[in-house]
């Protein structure tokens, strides 16, 4: 299993990077987990919102394979709890999905290409969370979700 988190923006607090180092070492047992980062455009330099978000888009297309699944991470998404997750990512792979890719876009959201891309959305709710914070969240989801498939304990 390989799970590829695509983010728009770099970590720049050693703490973002911290927490995401610690669930990505923990999540090395179960399958290949990377983290590709895209730069994030300043709309004032390339012309307003719409063009960032069409650079940034582009940017992100350009690395997720033809065979990822991909998994949108947008505010209207689905929400699912952290046994739903895992049921999710349990019928993905046994539905032959052996690749999947989480996108986490910009603050002004996603080009309607990556939209379009997606396989589908996933939301943590109706709140905003930081980029950094959501790329947190998300990896330690994924870290949940493989000890629920496996009936291993986790702290609650």
């Amino acid at each position: 299993m390989k799970f590829t988190v695509v983010a728009v923006g770099k970590l720049k607090e050693r703490f973002w990077a911290d927490a995401c180092a610690e669930y990505l070492k923990r999540l090395q047992p179960y399958g290949k987990t990377v983290v590709k980062e895209v730069a994030d455009v300043d709309p004032a330099r390339v012309g307003g919102i719409d063009a960032a978000r069409e650079r940034e888009g582009a940017a992100i297309l350009a690395v997720l394979s033809d065979a990822t699944h991909v998994i949108l991470l947008a505010i209207d998404g689905k929400e699912r709890s952290s046994e739903g997750f895992s049921r999710r990512i349990d019928a993905l792979k046994l539905g032959g999905a052996s690749d999947i890719s989480f996108v986490i876009g910009g603050s002004d959201g996603v080009s309607e290409a990556v939209r379009a891309r997606a396989d589908e959305t996933l939301s943590f709710g109706p709140i905003t969370l930081p980029h950094n914070l959501a790329r947190v969240v998300l990896l330690e989801q994924l870290y949940r979700a493989q000890k629920i498939s496996r009936g291993e304990p986790y702290h609650k």
